[in-house]
């Protein structure tokens, strides 16, 4: 009976077998190739209905014929490659299987040249042509139950895929496929990069640029008292003192032309001039503690020193150290009624013991309640036929007294935008300028619309974090 069931799950282990259209080896991948190009199509428009494709149709054109260039010397140049950029200030870029990739303008503003946009889609490339995907996918399926294959290739075992690869995207969105297909697909963009005449060394610029992001970001969130969020393909150490990374970059140089093309860095900056910078006016603008919404028509302000985190779907605000947390969100209203009674029927809030509100005439209601267990606030307020639903709590640590007062205030401050407030509910743009004699990025963030640690933000862009300084004459990234 034993030697039966394991001649089977041999069987089965060999039927699973796929070659590698890197390594050519043959190896273990439940999915096959049109489960995994079927996947790609199915989570692709929920990618673009949650973050939005940019509105710019050059910058769309620009950034599809560097990855083409790139793609077709790729190993899989069979597929149809789909590059686009997002809306999102998150600095970011991440593949589908089957060819879709994306990267944010978030991540666009911080690279200096073509070539290091080249990194970056190769990269991406490399997650594509090796599979990581499927393999991240296919090591998780198998440890599951101890290797219960039976169960894992029945007819119709495609039921959950799908929903098991989106958990492998995501969790390979926030923190990467792990330190060796990492350094696999940097080896492999390496290889595009040089195969296309771009020189592999971009790479390193663009790890560098990335690496800079991620210790501002580290600094900015341990002075808030958070943890920090990075793009997951950044190196715990310096990405010039890792010795394998320098071994692929090194292999890749030997199949790069004698004389690389050049980095393409006035193609790369006409390309992101005037590009939005920070959030949009469709998704919101954030100017510390107060929000903007152009398209919405509506504004509102928490308390001084909360952090406000931009998400497609809301809003979220943090405290200083994390001790309380509000949620601002919007659904639409369908029937005439009164806010408290859509508290009472949609949110299922059962007989709430609060007040009317009217915030800048608008009709609300508000009422303490526990939220999770924890002490809170709720507040409906009516505005444009669109019911927006302001829910805090105070966690450890926190005055839950003062929160509520903070947060009734909140919903108090709701308003539909005045006049003078349109310019702030704008983005901000990128703009190109030459660097005058003299000129520092302390005087330049002096001149821009940035607030907070402008100077920072202004090194970050131009590649000189932390103390680095224009030359006159320098092309420079700007704020306006």
């Amino acid at each position: 009976m034993r030697a039966t069931l394991l001649i089977a799950c041999l069987s089965l282990l060999l039927a699973a077998c796929a070659t590698n259209p890197v390594s050519g080896r043959r190896e273990m991948a439940l999915m096959s190739e049109q489960q995994e190009l079927a996947i790609g199509r199915e989570m692709a428009p929920k990618v673009l209905q949650a973050y939005g494709k940019y509105d710019d149709d050059a910058l769309q054109a620009y950034v599809q014929g560097v990855g083409d260039k790139l793609a077709a010397v790729s190993h899989r140049p069979n597929l149809v490659y789909r590059f686009t950029v997002v809306d999102s200030t998150e600095v970011n870029a991440f593949a589908l299987p089957g060819g879709y990739i994306y990267i944010t303008r978030g991540l666009l503003a911080y690279m200096n040249t073509e070539a290091e946009l080249a990194g970056v889609l190769g990269h991406e490339i490399g997650h594509v042509t090796a599979r990581h995907a499927v393999r991240q996918y296919t090591a998780a399926t198998a440890a599951q139950l101890g290797m219960t294959l039976g169960g894992i290739f029945v007819p119709g075992m495609g039921s959950n895929v799908a929903q098991n690869v989106m958990g492998v995207l995501g969790q390979a969105m926030l923190s990467g496929y792990g330190r060796d297909h990492e350094l696999e697909s940097d080896s492999l963009g390496a290889e595009y990069l040089a195969r296309t005449g771009y020189d592999p060394q971009a790479i390193l610029g663009v790890l560098r640029t990335l690496k800079a992001q991620g210790d501002y970001a580290t600094a900015q969130a341990k002075a808030e008292g958070r943890q920090p969020q990075t793009y997951h393909g950044l190196f715990a150490s310096h990405p010039d003192e890792d010795t394998r990374l320098k071994e692929v970059l090194t292999k890749a140089s030997f199949l790069a032309p004698d004389k690389p093309a050049p980095d393409g860095r006035d193609a790369y900056l006409k390309h992101i001039d005037g590009m939005v910078y920070g959030d949009s006016a469709a998704q919101g603008i954030r100017r510390e503690n107060r929000f903007y919404h152009r398209d919405l028509d509506f504004a509102l302000e928490f308390p001084t020193g909360w952090r406000l985190d931009n998400r497609p779907d809301r809003l979220l605000a943090i405290a200083p150290g994390g001790k309380a947390q509000a949620q601002l969100s919007s659904q639409d209203l369908n029937q005439r009624e009164t806010p408290r009674e859509f508290m009472t029927r949609r949110l299922g809030i059962r007989n709430p013991s609060g007040e009317e509100i009217a915030p800048a005439g608008l009709p609300g209601y508000t009422a303490p309640l526990k939220i999770q267990g924890r002490p809170g606030r709720l507040s409906v307020i009516f505005h444009r036929n669109q019911a927006y639903i302001l829910a805090s709590a105070a966690l450890e640590g926190a005055d839950t007294m003062a929160v509520d007062a903070a947060m009734r205030e909140t919903a108090l401050s709701f308003h539909p935008l005045r006049d003078d407030e349109k310019p702030l509910a704008e983005p901000r743009h990128l703009r190109l300028r030459p660097a005058a004699a003299g000129d520092s990025y302390a005087r330049l963030a002096a001149q821009s619309r940035l607030t907070g640690n402008a100077e920072a933000q202004i090194r970050l862009l131009n590649a000189s974090y932390p103390t680095g300084e224009p030359v006159a004459g320098q092309v420079v990234k700007v704020v306006e």
